[in-house]
């Protein structure tokens, strides 16, 4: 299994600090919580890493854990009443167990609302998160050049 790669977007002050990275920044996120809303954060990073091994982990817009592959799959806001999992294109992604709870009304994005109690269907956002990298990866390879066929 291999282990999650992290990035830091060009330009941000941490870049170049390995002590700041953007796993340990998610992790010092987590622990400054210190509640509810830091287990829920850990718990979804860790379905997150569990559904795509290879995912990247990224830390933007100045303090916003953001998980990708071939694109964002989602990121992790947390707020005071909510942990926030927007997926970047969750519109285009089948949702069977109706897990998308929050932006439902834009033609791109889809978000889940987590609150203090609930508990999050794992298999189901795992299911999820493959199906955002599987777009994602697709969509990648639909942008890529045509190499011609040798005759």
């Amino acid at each position: 299994m291999s282990k999650a790669t992290t990035t830091t977007k060009k330009g941000d002050p941490m870049d170049g600090k390995p002590e700041d990275s953007p796993s340990r920044l998610i992790d010092a996120r987590i622990d400054e919580l210190g509640d509810w809303r830091g287990e829920t954060l850990a718990r979804v990073r860790a379905l997150v890493r569990q559904a795509d091994p290879d995912v990247i982990e990224e830390w933007k817009w100045r303090g916003v854990p953001v998980w990708s592959h071939a694109g964002i799959i989602c990121t992790g806001e947390t707020y005071k009443q909510v942990v926030k999992l927007t997926f970047a294109k969750g519109a285009s992604l089948e949702d069977p167990a109706s897990l998308f709870n929050s932006s439902l009304e834009g033609n791109t994005r889809r978000a889940i609302d987590i609150r203090e109690g609930e508990t999050i269907d794992e298999d189901a956002l795992k299911v999820l998160i493959r199906a955002a990298v599987a777009l994602n990866t697709s969509a990648k390879a639909a942008r890529s050049p045509k190499k011609p066929k040798s005759a």
